[in-house]
C-alpha cells in the first residue's frame, strides 16, 4: 500500500485522514464523496420533481372542478336566455300592434293593455311607447361568475386541457354572445338617445314632461301620429329585436346545448383518470 507522509497538495489533503495519505483511503473517500454527491443530487431533483408534480396535480384538479361548475351553470344560461327571448317576443308583439294601428283615426291608438286580474276590469292599460327608454343588456349571470374565475387563470391553468379551454372560451367570447351584448347594449342605447332627441324636438310644441302618463299619448295622438321619425325608430327597434337579437339568442342557446354535451364527455374522461398520490396510473 502506498503511503505518503505530510501530503502537500490541497486536493490530496481533502482525501487524507491525519498526516498520512494512502491510496485505499483516497479511493474509499472518493467513492463516499461521489455517492453522497449523487445521492444529494437525486434527492434534490426528486424533491423538485415531486413538488412540480404536486403543483400540476393541484392545478389540474382546480381546473376540473371549475369546468364542472361551469357545466352545471350552463343550465342557468339556457333558462336566462329563454326568459330573455320571451321578453323580446312580448315587447316586439306590442310594438308590432302599435305599428299596425299607427294610421288609425282613434285617440287610443297609442294605448294597449295586458290581462291583469288585480285591475278593476281585469286589464292593465299602458302606452307601449312608455317602455322605449327601458333596455336590459344580455348578460347571463354565470358569465361574471365561474366564467370570470376561469378567465382569470394563468396560461398553465388554461393549458391543462386546451380543447376544453377552447370550448369554454367560445361560450364566453363567441360571436353570438358578442353580438347579443352589443345589440342589447350599445345599439339599444343609441336608439334610446334618438328617442330622447325626438322628445326634445316635441318640447317646442307640446308638454313632454308628462310623456309617461297614458293621458299624454291620448291627448297628443294626432301630433305624435304625424311624426314619421318616431314611427321609423319604432320600426327599427322592433326589427332589431325580431330579426337580430331573437335569432342570436336562439343560435347562442343551441351552441350552449351542443357545448354541454362536449363538456359532459370531457368530464367523464377526467373522472375516469386514476391517481396514486400525484401520479396518473391509467
Amino acid at each position: 500500500m502506498t503511503v505518503i507522509k505530510e501530503p502537500r497538495k490541497w486536493y490530496i489533503k481533502l482525501f487524507t485522514l491525519g498526516k498520512k495519505f494512502s491510496s485505499k483511503t483516497f479511493s474509499d473517500n472518493t467513492k463516499k464523496f461521489l455517492l453522497n454527491a449523487v445521492g444529494l443530487f437525486v434527492v434534490v431533483n426528486f424533491t423538485f420533481y415531486v413538488e412540480n408534480l404536486g403543483d400540476e396535480y393541484e392545478t389540474k384538479h382546480k381546473y376540473i372542478k371549475l369546468v364542472k361548475d361551469i357545466r352545471s351553470g350552463m343550465n342557468d344560461i339556457l333558462v336566462y336566455s329563454e326568459g330573455y327571448k320571451e321578453k323580446i317576443d312580448f315587447v316586439a308583439e306590442r310594438y308590432n300592434n302599435q305599428l299596425d294601428k299607427w294610421e288609425v283615426d282613434n285617440d287610443s291608438i297609442f294605448i294597449d293593455f295586458i290581462v291583469d286580474e288585480e285591475e278593476p276590469d281585469g286589464k292593465y292599460y299602458s302606452a307601449p311607447m312608455n317602455w322605449f327608454k327601458e333596455y336590459d343588456p344580455f348578460n347571463p349571470p354565470i358569465i361574471s361568475g365561474s366564467f370570470g374565475i376561469f378567465e382569470s387563470g394563468n396560461q398553465d391553468f388554461k393549458l391543462v386541457d386546451p380543447f376544453t379551454t377552447k370550448i369554454i372560451a367560445e361560450i364566453m367570447k363567441g360571436t353570438d354572445l358578442k353580438y347579443l351584448k352589443e345589440n342589447t347594449n350599445e345599439i339599444e342605447r343609441k336608439m334610446i338617445q334618438e328617442y330622447e332627441e325626438i322628445l326634445k324636438e316635441w318640447s317646442r310644441d307640446i308638454d313632454v314632461t308628462e310623456y309617461y302618463h297614458n293621458d299624454f299619448w291620448i291627448k297628443n295622438r294626432r301630433f305624435i301620429q304625424n311624426d314619421g321619425q318616431l314611427k321609423y325608430l319604432l320600426h327599427r327597434r322592433k326589427e332589431l329585436w325580431e330579426f337580430n337579437i331573437k335569432y342570436h339568442i336562439e343560435d347562442y342557446s343551441q351552441k350552449v346545448k351542443d357545448d354541454q354535451k362536449i363538456l359532459d364527455s370531457m368530464i367523464n374522461i377526467f373522472d375516469e383518470e386514476k391517481y396514486f398520490l400525484y401520479w396518473k396510473i391509467n
